[in-house]
Parts: structure tokens; C-alpha cells; sequence
């Protein structure tokens, strides 16, 4: 089990080119014309925010960590990139995946405490029989090969408060952003420093009020630890010179420029879509196929 992120099962086995993965998904999706044909579902990035909210709101009943949703969130999408939504019940999957991230994370819940919560809130999709989410644990661990190990951007942000001069609202927001970037491809796409630089540009470069329509995606909000780090004397004192403190480390520095850029651009077009969200409609759709096709049983 690597600690390391670039000898990690992460790096070698789940990052994928743009290319890699539009082939991988209409591959998945060549298998089963009909089915999504009579199923239509929403934009990927739509039904990305429904899950996490509906992890969000799961993960505060039990409590955890936003690690472990994080985890969680990423087990969701390595797991649908591998499996069609439709052939599922993704309100036992959202179970499965925060009860399995719970484990690797080392905050551990008991398998009935998992189904008891996740009943309390979706009990017309939940079943009672604790074996339905342990089969399912099963069936998320072989489609990720038994590789569950997740390295998140979080540290490098922490790493990067004090060389950067970041105030303190500068890491709460990239905090946000870096909860928001589970909800895009880029834990497929890219390694988690670049997600964190990315995180720290957006904070330093965009309005509280633009980031991720904050009211909205700072579901992340409710999820920034209390004990972040205080901004201490490196602080630079304004936002001017904290931009031009973190454009000279970009400048100097050997991270990937382009990288950076793009995913900047993908949790920018995640803030743009958004306001197309319905959880509504998310409902609706999922609901439709799982209860014609008997996947709630």
C-alpha cells in the first residue's frame, strides 16, 4: 500500500487522458443501447452534485469526515465509470461507498448503522437485509480491483498555506473548491497537487461570491474542518500581493502549467452548469429505472 502518491495504485491504474475516458465511457455505453435509450439521464456533472449531497447529507447523520466523502465520492466514480448507472441501485452504492471509504479511512461505522441511516433517508430504495449492502461491498472492491487507497489535494493545500502567504480565507475557499473538484472527472484526470494549485488559483482570483455560486456547492462549506490551520506571520497582507507571491511560485516552480489551467476551467464549467441543477429531476429519472427494473428489492 503506497503512501506515495506517484508510485500509488492512483497514479498507475486510475488517471486517465480526457481521450482514455470518453472511450472507456462510450464503450460502457455501446453495450446497452436500449436501456439508455428508454432511461435517459441527466448531465453527468448534474447527477455528480446529486450524489454528493445525498453523501453530504448521509455522512451528517452518522458523522464523518470530509475525507471520507471524499473517498466516497471517488469509489462512486471509479465505479461508474466502470458499471452503467442503470444496471444499479446508486442509493445502495452511495451506501456501500461512504461504509467501505469509512473503513479505509479509519473511521469506521458498523455495517447496521450504515443501512439504519441510509433506510432513514431513503427507505423506499433501501432494503432491510444488512447482506444486500455486504454484496454490494463486494461487487464496489472487485470493480476497483481491491484498489482503495485515495491521496487527496487537502495536504498540498496545507503545505502550500504558509509558503504562499494564503490568509485564511484564501484556504477556506480553496477548501471549498477542492470539495467541489469531486464533483468534475478531475480525480481521474489529474494528480491531487494540481487540483490544489488549481483550488488556490480560483480562491485567489475569483470573488467568494463566483466560487462554485458558494450558497450552493459549500455543501463543501459545512465540511471545512474547524482546525485548519490560522494564517500566521507569512501571511501576505493583500490579495494583490498574495496573487503575485503565488504567479512567481507557479512561475519558478516545475508544476504543469497547462494541467493547472485545465482544471481550473473544469470546476469553472462545474459552477456554470449548476444552475441547471434539479434534485427534483435527479430524483425522478433515478427513481424511474430502479423501481421498473426492480433494482430496489
Amino acid at each position: 500500500m503506497a503512501a506515495n502518491y506517484w508510485a500509488s495504485t492512483q497514479r498507475l491504474h486510475w488517471q486517465f487522458t480526457r481521450t482514455e475516458l470518453q472511450e472507456i465511457r462510450q464503450e460502457l455505453e455501446s453495450d446497452d443501447h436500449t436501456l439508455i435509450q428508454q432511461y435517459p439521464l441527466p448531465d453527468r456533472r448534474l447527477l455528480s452534485i446529486f450524489f454528493n449531497q445525498q453523501l453530504v447529507k448521509l455522512g451528517k447523520r452518522m458523522p464523518v469526515r470530509q475525507q471520507v466523502l471524499a473517498t466516497a465520492q471517488v469509489y462512486v466514480r471509479r465505479f461508474y465509470m466502470k458499471v452503467d448507472l442503470r444496471s444499479t441501485n446508486p442509493y445502495i452504492m452511495l451506501a456501500t461507498a461512504l461504509y467501505l471509504a469509512c473503513k479505509m479511512e479509519e473511521s469506521p461505522h458498523h455495517i447496521s448503522v450504515v443501512v439504519r441511516e441510509a433506510r432513514n433517508m431513503w427507505p423506499d430504495f433501501i432494503p432491510s437485509d444488512l447482506s444486500k449492502l455486504g454484496e454490494c461491498e463486494f461487487y464496489l472492491i472487485s470493480e476497483m480491483n481491491s484498489q482503495l487507497i485515495i491521496h487527496h489535494p487537502y495536504r498540498t493545500l496545507q503545505d502550500l498555506q504558509s509558503r504562499l502567504g494564503l490568509g485564511q480565507d484564501d484556504v477556506s475557499l480553496a477548501w471549498s473548491i477542492i470539495n467541489d473538484h469531486y464533483l468534475t472527472d478531475l480525480p481521474l484526470l489529474v494528480a491531487p497537487h494540481v487540483v490544489a494549485i488549481a483550488a488556490i488559483l480560483l480562491a485567489l482570483t475569483l470573488k467568494p461570491a463566483q466560487a462554485g455560486n458558494t450558497g450552493t456547492s459549500l455543501g463543501s462549506t459545512a465540511q471545512i474542518p474547524k482546525d485548519l490551520p490560522k494564517a500566521g506571520a507569512n501571511t501576505v497582507n493583500t490579495p494583490q500581493k498574495r496573487v503575485e507571491n503565488f504567479v512567481k511560485w507557479l512561475a519558478e516552480g516545475e508544476v504543469d502549467v497547462q494541467a493547472v489551467t485545465d482544471s481550473s476551467q473544469e470546476i469553472i464549467s462545474l459552477y456554470d452548469i449548476w444552475e441547471q441543477y434539479s434534485e427534483k429531476t435527479c430524483k425522478e429519472q433515478i427513481s424511474r429505472f430502479v423501481k421498473a427494473r426492480g433494482l430496489d428489492k
